[in-house]
This record gives structure tokens, C-alpha cells and sequence, in this order.
């Protein structure tokens, strides 16, 4: 017979599986560049092997934009491409599918962490229903897909420790290993959290020091492409692109304070550039848990929040501060894992210049709902009749989330997610015979990869055509392909078709057509030139 708490289980995975992918293909209403880039490339994988540039099964990173995309994400939306074709719904169908197992491995973590299968359930049900977990489960995000192999080489871990089972810590390698192989901040992440696991279960694990010891060497075997990719210059400039930490800023603020302070020698040492650099880790660190980001408004990045609500709910604060306190009134090594993992999580992120930011701590999760879970299961054994009201209250939350996502986020916030391209190509593809040239605006950022996205534009012939070039940065440019030309570059001779921004006329030409945003404003003006 089976049991009450797995029919549960099986409600809440559905769940969560229903909301990420209700409309999955639809909302958000359009890919943006970054998820057409990863849908071109799985695209070319999937079809000859080699990635838009033509390199052969790329093992570190993926070239892309120029921005180096880590590998994982592309080969898991592949094989969806591979199975079911390109379209946005199999783009985003890796992201959706890793929210919804996410829910499941959380209940199975929780088990092995806590061993209460209420508190297992309704962590599982909070990360089912959270903003954070729901909105970046609907884009082609890599982060998401990072998070649910670390959350698993963690539990794998856990059950390795308990049956003191070699399949199980093999098991956690591969999934900790398959994290930094997918998103950038789980490289810095998932070595700490390793190591915090080591410490924290040190008497234990000396006792399996045989498993251990295969278990770490695992890990650096796999890891030693990374490892060597690290030292690349390509991998710095992107760290550079995104890290404040070469920023010279902090070192002029030290020598103005210590110039301020006359140069006496205990000026040198409070305002010592590392004390300097240390205060703005510290605030770029504390950002993660800023009240601001949490709970009333999230990231402000318009494609990774409503900006009407926080990362989590704000009902969750009061069961949030309970829980976070009956954990450290009753410390043990349950305790210290979860604890570990927060402050371990915002790591990463606090070493970047844009914080809070929502992908970059999605490791946090689960953490956040299992402290949530243990104040909400504490409070309704000590208070029954307080169930009702907390129901209520939480559906009147999830409710105000989904109509927000569903009729107010997609018309207010289409232009975040780039809407027009899709309607772009499918014009241009419709009339482009009765042109020589295409001319199309870069404005709205890399209008190219649409172009090969939505025409599934076969990628011998793109390479044979293409027109590029890079930037010390390591960022590429495409100028043109076949009839496309992109920019503001005249065309060559002969009849041309000018697809502008709302303020872009090209001298001489007539309006043909108009493309409109989710709020019949115009986006592309299409104008013809003969």
C-alpha cells in the first residue's frame, strides 16, 4: 500500500512540474539572446558536432558571443533538440525539468539531513511554489541546471557517508563535477561546499578514507580540463568582465585616504588597500541577504523578477528567523551543513560587480525553504490552529505571484526578453526574395543569432558566408551573412530591405510594415529601398 507522505511527494512534484511548464514555450514571451544563443548552439551540436564557430565538441567552454558560456546547458538542451527539435520550449525544456527534479532531490536531501519526512515535505512544497526556484525554471537559465547536480552531489554525499557506499560518493563527484561544468559560480562553490562537507564530517569520513580518497581523486580527474582552461586567457577575461576585483577604484579610494591622513603609518594600515577590498567583499557579500532582494522586491534585473516581489515570500520571514533560530539553538552536524551552505552560497556572487543577483546565488537553494520548513513545521505543532490562516495566506502569496507572471509581467517586461525578433525573422523569411540585401539594426542588442535560431539556419552554410570579427575582449561581432547585413552599414547595390528601430529612418526609403511589442508600440519599423 502505498504510504500518505509518497502520495504527497507525488502532489507537490506535480506541482512544481505544472507551474514550470504551463505555457513553457510562451511565457516569457520571447528568448532572449542569451537563450537563442544556447538554443543555436545545442541546435548545431546536436546536427554536425561542432558548436556556431565550427570547433568540434567543445569540453570547457563554448566560444558563443564571445562570453565563453560553460558547456553543460548546451549539451543537455542538445539532446532535448535532438529528440524533439528546435523550437523555445525545447531551449528551456533542461531549466524547467532541472526546477521540478530540484523539488524532488530536496525532499530526499532533507530525509537524509534532518530525517523528519513533515519538514522533507514541506521544503519540498516551498521550493515547488518559490519565486526564485519558478522564475528561473521558465527561462534557459544554466544556473538552474547548475544548482539541481550540486544540490544532488550533496545528497549523494550524504547517503555515500551513511551506507559508506563507493557507487554513492562516485555518484556526488559526477554531480558536483557536472555543476562547474554548467555555470561559472558553482566552480568557486561546489570546491567550498567539498570542503566544508570534509571538514564538518571529518572523524566520520576518516573511517571511509579508502572511499574518500577515490571520491576526491574522481573529482580532480574530471576536473583537470577546467583546471587547465583556467589558466587561459580567455577564462580571465571573462572573469575580468564580470569580477570587481581588478578594479583599481579600491586602490585609489586607499591612497586618497591615506594621502588625506597625511601618510602617517596607521593611516597605511586602516586604510591598507586589502582592508579596503575586504569592506567591499563584505558588502557585495551582504547584498545576497538584503531584505530588498529577498522578500519585497528580487533582482532588478527585469528578466530574473516581477520586480513586484521578493526572491522568496514575504509570509516565509517570520518561519524563516524561527527555524533559522531552532537550527542554531540545537546545533549538530545537520546543522552546520545547512548553515555551511549559506554562507559558503553568496561566494561567488559577492566577487562580482552587479549584486544582489538572483543566478549567481540560486545555489542557495534549497537552504532558504528547509529553514522555512523546519520554523513552519515547529509552529503548526505548536500551534494547530494556525494552519488554516498559514494556508490562506500562502495561497493568496502563490496567487499574487502567478497573476502578476502571467497577465501583468509578459506586456510590462516584453522588451527584456527581446519580443519582435521571432516576428522579425518570420517576416523577413516571407519577403526576403524580393530583396538583394537585408539591412537589419543592431539596437536591441545580437539580432544575428535569431536570425539562425528561428530559420534553424544549417551551419555549413553560415560558416561559408559569415562575415565576423573580435575584439581584444575576446567578443565577437557578425557584420553579415548571405543576404543579411548588420549594423548600420550601407548595403551594397541593389534593392534593400531596412529593418530600423522606432527612430531609425534611412534616408530615401518607405515604410512597408511594422512589428509591435505585447502593447502595439512598435518595435521594428521595416522599410524598403529600391
Amino acid at each position: 500500500m502505498v504510504s500518505k507522505d509518497k502520495i504527497l511527494l507525488v502532489v507537490v512534484v506535480f506541482l512544481a512540474f505544472v507551474l514550470r511548464f504551463y505555457q513553457l514555450g510562451s511565457n516569457p514571451p520571447s528568448l532572449y539572446w542569451d537563450e537563442a544563443s544556447l538554443g543555436y548552439n545545442a541546435f548545431s551540436i546536436a546536427t554536425t558536432l561542432r558548436d556556431e564557430h565550427g570547433e568540434f565538441l567543445p569540453l570547457t567552454r563554448f566560444i558563443a558571443f564571445g562570453d565563453y558560456k560553460a558547456p553543460g546547458y548546451i549539451y543537455a538542451a542538445a539532446a532535448a533538440v535532438k529528440l524533439f527539435g528546435l523550437s523555445e520550449l525545447t531551449v528551456r525544456l533542461s531549466s524547467a525539468l532541472a526546477g521540478t527534479l530540484l523539488v524532488l532531490v530536496t525532499y530526499f536531501l532533507v530525509k537524509e539531513l534532518i530525517n523528519d519526512k513533515q519538514i522533507a515535505l514541506i521544503s519540498s512544497f516551498l521550493v515547488a511554489i518559490s519565486p526564485w526556484s519558478l522564475q528561473l525554471s521558465r527561462g534557459a537559465f544554466e544556473a538552474n541546471l547548475a544548482t539541481l547536480f550540486s544540490t544532488a552531489g550533496v545528497w549523494f554525499f550524504l547517503i555515500a557517508l551513511r551506507r559508506k557506499s563507493a557507487i554513492s560518493y562516485q555518484l556526488s563527484a559526477i554531480s558536483f563535477i557536472l555543476s562547474m561544468y554548467t555555470f561559472n559560480s558553482h566552480r568557486i562553490f561546489v570546491p567550498l561546499m567539498i570542503g566544508a562537507l570534509l571538514l564538518i564530517f571529518s572523524r566520520r569520513l576518516w573511517m571511509q578514507k579508502k572511499h574518500v580518497g577515490l571520491f576526491l581523486v574522481s573529482c580532480f580527474l574530471f576536473l583537470v580540463p577546467l583546471l587547465l582552461y583556467a589558466r587561459t586567457r580567455e577564462a580571465q577575461l571573462r572573469f575580468n568582465e564580470v569580477s570587481w576585483l581588478n578594479d583599481s577604484a579600491p586602490i585609489e579610494l586607499s591612497n586618497q585616504r591615506i594621502a588625506y591622513d597625511h601618510d602617517v603609518w596607521w593611516a597605511k594600515i586602516i586604510h591598507n588597500r586589502r582592508v579596503v577590498y575586504s569592506l567591499e567583499f563584505l558588502k557585495h557579500y551582504t547584498d545576497a541577504f538584503s531584505t530588498d532582494f529577498l522578500f519585497i522586491k528580487g533582482d532588478v534585473n527585469e528578466r530574473l523578477s516581477i520586480q513586484t516581489m521578493g526572491e522568496l515570500y514575504l509570509i516565509d520571514l517570520p518561519f524563516l528567523l524561527a527555524g533559522l533560530y531552532l537550527l542554531v539553538r540545537r546545533p549538530n552536524k545537520s546543522t552546520a551543513v545547512i548553515l555551511a551552505w549559506a554562507l559558503l552560497a553568496p561566494i561567488p556572487a559577492a566577487m562580482a560587480r552587479e549584486t544582489p543577483h538572483a543566478l549567481r546565488t540560486l545555489n542557495l537553494l534549497p537552504i532558504p525553504q528547509i529553514i522555512t520548513a523546519i520554523g513552519v513545521a515547529w509552529s503548526i505543532k505548536k500551534f494547530p490552529k494556525f494552519l488554516i490562516p498559514l494556508t490562506l495566506l500562502i495561497s493568496l502569496s502563490v496567487l499574487f505571484y502567478l497573476h502578476s507572471y502571467y497577465i501583468d509581467y509578459p506586456k510590462k517586461y516584453d522588451l527584456a526578453w527581446q519580443y519582435g525578433y521571432k516576428q522579425l525573422v518570420s517576416y523577413v523569411a516571407a519577403h526576403e526574395n524580393n530583396y538583394d540585401h537585408i539591412s537589419v539594426t543592431e539596437t536591441y542588442g545580437r539580432p544575428y543569432i535569431y536570425f539562425l535560431f528561428y530559420e534553424q539556419y544549417p551551419l555549413e552554410k553560415y560558416l561559408q558566408t559569415v562575415s565576423t570579427d573580435r575584439d581584444w575582449y575576446g567578443f565577437w561581432y557578425v557584420h553579415g551573412f548571405d543576404k543579411l547585413v548588420f549594423g548600420d552599414t550601407a548595403p551594397g547595390q541593389g534593392s534593400t530591405l531596412f529593418v530600423r528601430g522606432p527612430d531609425e529612418a534611412p534616408a530615401g526609403a518607405k515604410l512597408v510594415d511594422t512589428i509591435d511589442d505585447l502593447n502595439h508600440k512598435p518595435v521594428f519599423l521595416l522599410w524598403a529601398s529600391r
